[in-house]
């Protein structure tokens, strides 16, 4: 009996073994009793898949990334290595010298950046430190397209740029309204950050017209925690609706990397700067040659003010425009042209929108009486 059970188990083990060869021949069979056979004939192994033509999910931004990225761009710019002067290869000015220009014969030096097409004809606007001094300035699009630009102007004093490339059927990006943009709004940030490629960020607004930060002179930023690293200087802050916002510019940090604190230029300012530079090549600024000071609590009890709103005039220029006007130190201005002047930057934004050549009524209080004076308004000298 146990004889026959053997020979019966290695017999059914024979079968099982050649239905398994056959079945590796014949993958059109089931591959055991009751199982369903491919429907296509080949591999047996189901993959599922999702429908990636769907919908996006709430809460994806992918359709104002879209919009926006094609109009971000990559800026490349170099630098010409410095010539050294014959001196300092004489051992004996290193002698007493030393070797203070052992950089002299370095390669040519090369950074990166970012930048915004807002125009068809080919105007991309960008920060002034992303094209400051460069020799050579390339402009990679988001399709693969490379070109050279040239610079059409430049705004050191909101750190803004102009450049320009001949390309045709470029994308361009739609203009928002940073005016009605609110706390808590959510950002995409766009950019190239250290080099890695085109790449998009997300946060939320964390505070409007942020000042006193002593990056620019003029500063109205729009602040964000969405991550800005080098490289993205100069690229766009977008809204959900892929519209530009503003031009990220700066960070703050410690490390040198993004710890949730960047600054980016409101659309509003940078359209006027880019209007003024593509018709003037530089932007024209009201001026009146005064010397400003914030009024502080400490101030306002030691002068006896009732005010502590406005600035104080802590210097005139000798024959300048307020000079001429009437205007002394000691005063302190408490509106131009109508409008409430509440500290030092208010002051400079107002006046700097004033026309050269006009005149402007500006009220100052003086020996806590308040007189109006008529200032011919001068052109704010250009910053190099």
């Amino acid at each position: 009996m146990r004889r026959l059970w053997l020979l019966f188990a290695q017999a059914v083990t024979v079968v099982l073994a050649l239905y398994f060869v056959y079945s590796a021949m014949r993958p059109d069979l089931p591959s055991w009793p009751g199982a369903h056979a491919p429907a296509s004939g080949g591999s047996r192994s189901a993959l599922l898949r999702s429908d990636s033509g769907g919908p996006p999910s709430p809460g994806s931004y992918r359709t104002a990334a879209a919009q926006a990225m094609p109009a971000v761009v990559n800026v490349l710019t170099s630098k010409a290595p410095r010539r050294q002067h014959p001196l300092t290869r004489d051992p004996f000015f290193k002698k007493f010298f030393g070797d203070r220009d052992r950089d002299g014969d370095e390669d040519e030096q090369s950074s990166l950046g970012s930048g915004v097409i807002v125009s068809a004809q080919g105007y991309i606007l960008t920060n002034n430190h992303v094209v400051d001094a460069a020799d050579e300035i390339q402009v990679v699009l988001a399709d693969g397209r490379k070109a050279a630009a040239k610079v059409v102007g430049t705004d050191p004093e909101t750190d803004l740029a102009v450049i320009k490339i001949a390309l045709d059927k470029l994308p361009v990006i739609v203009l928002g309204q940073a005016e009605q943009a609110k706390v808590g709004d959510v950002v995409l940030a766009i950019g190239n950050p250290f080099g890695v490629g085109q790449t998009v960020t997300m946060g939320i607004i964390s505070a409007l017209g942020r000042n006193n930060l002593h990056i620019n002179n003029f500063e109205n930023f729009i602040q964000t925690d969405a991550a800005i690293n080098f490289g993205n200087s100069g690229g766009a802050l977008i809204d959900t609706s892929g519209n530009l916002l503003g031009i990220n510019s700066a960070i703050y940090s410690q490390s040198g990397g993004s710890v949730g604190i960047g600054f980016a230029i409101p659309v509003s300012t940078a359209k006027t700067v880019m209007d003024s530079i593509i018709s003037s090549g530089h932007v024209v600024r009201g001026w009146i040659g005064v010397e400003s000071q914030e009024i502080t609590p400490e101030l306002a009890d030691s002068f006896g003010l009732k005010v502590q709103s406005g600035a104080i005039i802590a210097g005139v220029v000798r024959n300048g425009p307020a000079d001429k006007g009437g205007m002394k130190p000691g005063d302190i201005l408490l509106s131009v042209e109508g409008k409430a002047v509440n500290d030092t930057n208010d002051m400079l934004n107002l006046i700097a929108q004033l026309t050269p050549g006009g005149k402007a009524t500006m009220r100052v209080l003086r020996k806590s009486r308040e007189t109006d004076l008529a200032i011919t308004v001068g052109k704010r000298p250009i910053t190099r």
